[in-house]
């Protein structure tokens, strides 16, 4: 089978959906998971963005072993050059360049002729090249480009040095059929691009950026970039899930293989949802709560005499265990320790008495622990940040005839400072007594609730975006008091605001303009 290779570009384009931001340590963590899925490339991130971007494209590349590293950078000195800083200890460095080719963006975005981009696009590769052996070129808005035109810029780009050319559906525009054609007529009018990794990336606009991938692939490219859970700017990008499990469950149709580990695509989305606070739809595929869930009557009795009825491929098979084990409060820690082990977890012992210690706290408020109760729990421990703000005591007084009140206590190494605050309703008491305490005003940008399993005693999972400086920070918390969890997501913002502050650097809210 030919060999396609995945290009993942979720610390990168998927970082620029919009209310996503995370810190160094958490783009380490990610890029961790994603060397243990064994994709070929990782995109760290757009170093010229912000100190923060460059920062962790910088301890990406010295940490992470296997996978290529990737910088994207515009068809400029300044950003090559900061691209090539970043990337000076990866082991496999690569720069990936880009300049629009589209008319309508020439003319209204770079307000340049064609000449001149064209002219742009053999500096920037040339320059890059200069620096690292791996140059990536990408026409920007390649699918509303002129097909001739087009064929020029990547057959320049290429003799220039560029040994990775990429043809971007960069408003998901384009349709399967199409994005076939252009693919095809490219292989064959392209000069030397058999000397190439000839690679798509498809935004999700209208729905087909996995059909466009697939198609592209069926014409000839041979890489994909893509993001885990399909994050991305507006409506995403090409899910990385969707189409590796394409691949593997229709080899007889496609005939093309990839290296990843399939069976770590469950951990690695579900690391992903948590650390971005981007929920996934229950009915997402491969990778969503009802992916391998079965309802109907018809369907379970059929599942029930043979799996393949109603399942084309197994949970197993993305690193999700169908076998259940029941935890109470009476499970020791052996039991305990297996069960996070099926789950795809492994801490060491201090992260595993602090867990279990949590555990025994739910099970004493739950009758029965569910895989996603741990897992909620187990979510909440993979702390980015150290705790500087420890939330030692709640109190909550409200009615429907009382005025709103919460008196709270944070612990800061060894001050502890109690504070008590009024608002319109008892979250606004709480955060404002938090502000009180911390002695930092935050402002609360979006707040998001969900029960982790079903039942009266369920978990809450409060996820909170708050900005301060100008710099946004997501948190979040969970417990079976919600306001419990709605406090510790704030606190959990607080102490990554801090974090940065003693970092002088911080996340960025919004990224430059990319494919």
């Amino acid at each position: 089978m030919s060999r396609v290779y995945i290009f993942d570009t979720t610390l990168r384009d998927g970082e620029q959906t919009p209310g996503i931001s995370l810190n160094v340590e958490e783009k380490l963590e990610i890029a961790r998971q994603l060397a243990r899925l064994q994709v070929d490339v990782i995109e760290a991130g757009f170093p010229v963005a912000s100190p923060g971007d460059f920062a962790a494209t910088a301890a990406i590349a010295a940490e992470i072993q296997g996978p290529v590293i990737a910088a994207l950078a515009r068809a400029t000195e300044k950003d090559i050059e900061r691209a090539a800083a970043a990337l000076r200890q990866a082991p496999k460095p690569l720069i990936h360049t880009f300049v629009a080719t589209s008319p309508i963006h020439m003319e209204y975005k770079l307000r340049k002729k064609p000449r001149e981009v064209l002219l742009m696009a053999e500096n920037a590769v040339r320059y890059a090249r200069e620096l690292v052996q791996d140059v990536e070129f990408s026409a920007e808005d390649a699918t509303r480009s002129d097909r001739v035109f087009l064929a020029d810029v990547l057959s320049v780009a290429i003799e220039a040095g560029a040994t990775r050319i990429n043809v971007p559906d960069t408003v998901g525009y384009t349709t399967p059929g199409e994005y076939y054609k252009l693919i095809r007529y490219l292989k064959e009018n392209v000069r030397g691009i058999n000397r190439c990794h000839l690679s798509v990336h498809c935004h999700n606009d209208l729905g087909m950026a996995v059909a466009n991938s697939l198609a592209a692939l069926e014409a000839g490219a041979n890489q994909v970039e893509c993001t885990i859970n399909g994050l991305g700017e507006r409506a995403g990008n090409a899910s990385l899930e969707e189409i590796v499990m394409a691949l593997t469950t229709r080899q007889d149709t496609y005939g093309l293989s990839t290296g990843v580990i399939t069976e770590q695509i469950y951990r690695t989305s579900r690391l992903v949802s948590a650390l971005t606070g981007a929920s996934l739809q229950p009915n997402k595929a491969i990778v969503g709560e009802n992916a391998f869930a079965h309802e109907s009557g018809i369907h379970q009795d059929g599942f029930l005499k043979a799996r393949s009825t109603y399942e084309i491929m197994t949970p197993e098979s993305i690193g999700l265990h169908q076998s259940r084990l029941v935890l109470g409060k009476h499970s020791g820690r052996h039991a305990f320790r297996e069960k996070i082990r099926e789950l795809g977890y492994t801490l060491n012992d201090q992260e595993l008495e602090k867990a279990f210690q949590r555990f025994i706290d739910l099970a004493d408020k739950k009758k029965e622990i569910t895989d996603l109760d741990l897992e909620a729990l187990l979510k909440e421990e993979i702390v980015m940040v150290p705790e500087s703000f420890i939330l030692d005591y709640l109190h909550i007084s409200s009615g429907n005839h009382t005025l709103p009140t919460a008196t709270v206590r944070l612990i800061l190494g060894e001050r502890q400072m109690e504070e008590a605050a009024c608002g319109s309703g008892p979250l606004d008491a709480v955060y404002r007594a938090i502000d009180r305490a911390s002695g930092i005003v935050m402002q609360l940008e979006s707040y998001s609730l969900k029960a982790v399993t079903g039942g009266k005693d369920a978990l809450g999972e409060v996820t909170v975006r708050i900005t301060a400086n100008g710099f946004s920070y997501t948190g979040r918390g969970v417990s079976t008091d919600i306001i419990e969890a709605s406090a510790k997501a704030y606190v959990h913002a607080l102490n990554k605001l801090v974090h940065d502050r003693g970092l002088g650097v911080g996340t960025r809210q919004a990224s430059e303009e990319g494919t």
